[in-house]
C-alpha cells in the first residue's frame, strides 16, 4: 500500500522525497511553539492528519469526502495553530485525484477557500514565522489553484487514453476476424468450385479410361487446365494478402496499361502517401489495379489518368479514362469488380462513385483515421 501511495507520488513530478521533506517540516514549526501543551496538540494534529490522508487515500464511496473535509480542517488549524500551511499542498493533490467532477470541484473551492481565508488571516495578524515565509506561501496559495485542476486533467486524459487504447485493440481484433471471413470467402470461391470440378472431372475420367479412351483424356486435360487455373487464382490471392504499397502498384500498373497502348497520365509523386494505415494504402492499391484492368478489359480507351490527393482527414483517388463509358449500377453485380472495391472500402469507411459521361470516372475515398472500463479507484 506505501509503495503505491508513493508511485503515485513520483507520477506527479515531484520527487518522494520532497514530500517526504514536507511531511516532518511540521514538527520544526511545532517546536517553536513555547508551551509543552502546545507541542502536543501539533503532534497530535500531524499524527492524525497523516493517519486520516492514509485512510482517505484507501477510502471508497462517500466517506473519501468526509474525510478531505476532515483533512481540510487539521489544515486551516495547523495553519492558524503553528503558522504550518504546506499540509495544504498535500490536499490540492489529493483532490485532483478525485474522479467525480462535481466532487472534485465542490472540495476544491472550499480548500481554496479555506486556505486563502487563513492565510490572509495570518497576515493581517502580522505573524512573524508566518511573515517570514510569505514567498514559499504564495507558491503554496498558487499550488492550491493550480494542482488540483492539472492533475485531474492529467488523470482524465490517461482514462480518455487507456479507452481509446481499448478501443483500437477491439478494431485490431475485428480487422483481424473481417480479414479471416474474407480470405475464407475468397478461398471458397477461388477453390471450392474448381476442387469440385476436378473431383467429378476425376472420377468421370476413371470411368471412361476402359470404355471411351479419347473422352477420359480430354476430361483429364480440362483437369490439368483447371488444376492450372486454380493455382494461378491462389497465387493471386496471396499476393493481394502479402499486402501492395501504393507505390509499387503504380509501377505495375504503368507496365499494365503500356501494354494495352493505353497512355498514362499521373504524377508519381502523388503516391508516397505519409500518415496512411498499411492496410488503408493496401486497400487504395487493390482498387487502383481493379479500376486499372477494368480501364484494360472494357474502356477500349486512349488515355488514362491517375492521380491522388491527401487532404487533412482523408485521401482520395481519381482514375478517369476517355473510353466508352457505359457504366451502369447492374456493373457493380457482374463480374466486372466494382461490387468487390466497394465492399474492401466500407470495411475502412470508404466510398466509391462511378460516373460514366464520355468516358468513366472512379473516385475513391478513405479516410485517414480508422474509426474504432472506468478503473476503481477515487470516486
Amino acid at each position: 500500500m506505501f509503495k503505491k501511495f508513493f508511485d503515485s507520488l513520483r507520477s506527479t513530478g515531484i520527487s518522494p522525497y520532497i514530500w517526504t521533506i514536507l511531511a516532518i517540516l511540521p514538527f520544526y514549526f511545532i517546536w517553536q511553539v513555547p508551551s509543552v501543551s502546545g507541542k502536543v496538540a501539533g503532534t497530535i494534529l500531524t499524527v492524525l492528519f497523516f493517519l486520516f490522508y492514509w485512510i482517505a487515500f484507501v477510502s471508497k464511496g462517500w466517506t473519501v469526502y468526509l474525510w478531505t473535509c476532515i483533512l481540510i480542517g487539521i489544515s486551516i488549524a495547523s495553519a492558524s495553530l503553528f503558522s504550518y500551511v504546506y499540509f495544504a499542498f498535500f490536499i490540492a493533490y489529493f483532490i485532483g485525484n478525485l474522479k467525480e467532477r462535481v466532487p472534485f470541484l465542490v472540495l476544491y473551492f472550499i480548500h481554496l477557500v479555506g486556505t486563502s481565508v487563513v492565510i490572509n488571516f495570518e497576515i493581517v495578524l502580522q505573524e512573524q514565522l508566518f511573515i517570514t515565509q510569505l514567498p514559499i506561501i504564495v507558491i503554496v496559495w498558487i499550488s492550491v489553484i493550480l494542482l488540483p485542476f492539472s492533475i485531474f486533467n492529467r488523470n482524465e486524459r490517461g482514462q480518455l487514453e487507456e479507452k481509446l487504447e481499448d478501443a483500437n485493440k477491439k478494431i485490431s481484433e475485428l480487422i483481424k476476424i473481417e480479414e479471416r471471413q474474407r480470405i475464407a470467402r475468397d478461398l471458397h470461391d477461388t477453390l471450392g468450385q474448381k476442387l469440385s470440378l476436378i473431383g467429378l472431372k476425376s472420377d468421370l475420367a476413371r470411368k471412361l479410361i476402359n470404355k471411351n479412351p479419347e473422352q477420359a483424356k480430354e476430361e483429364l486435360m480440362d483437369v490439368q487446365q483447371t488444376a492450372r487455373t486454380a493455382l494461378n487464382e491462389v497465387r493471386k490471392l496471396v499476393a493481394e494478402m502479402r499486402g501492395i504499397r501504393l507505390r509499387d502498384e503504380i509501377i505495375r500498373i504503368k507496365q499494365l496499361l503500356k501494354a494495352a497502348q493505353i497512355e498514362f497520365i499521373g504524377n508519381e509523386e502523388d503516391f508516397n502517401l505519409s500518415n496512411v494505415s498499411l492496410l488503408s494504402e493496401n486497400i487504395l492499391s487493390m482498387c487502383l489495379k481493379e479500376a486499372v484492368t477494368n480501364v484494360v478489359k472494357h474502356s477500349k480507351a486512349s488515355r488514362c489518368t491517375v492521380s491522388i490527393q491527401q487532404k487533412e482527414k482523408e485521401v482520395t483517388m481519381e482514375v478517369t479514362d476517355d473510353g466508352i463509358g457505359n457504366i451502369s449500377e447492374e456493373d457493380f453485380f457482374k463480374g466486372s469488380g466494382l461490387q468487390g472495391m466497394r465492399e474492401r472500402l466500407e470495411f475502412v469507411n470508404g466510398t466509391l462513385e462511378v460516373h460514366s459521361n464520355g468516358g468513366t470516372n472512379l473516385l475513391v475515398t478513405i479516410p485517414k483515421v480508422l474509426q474504432h472500463t472506468d478503473k476503481e479507484g477515487m470516486t
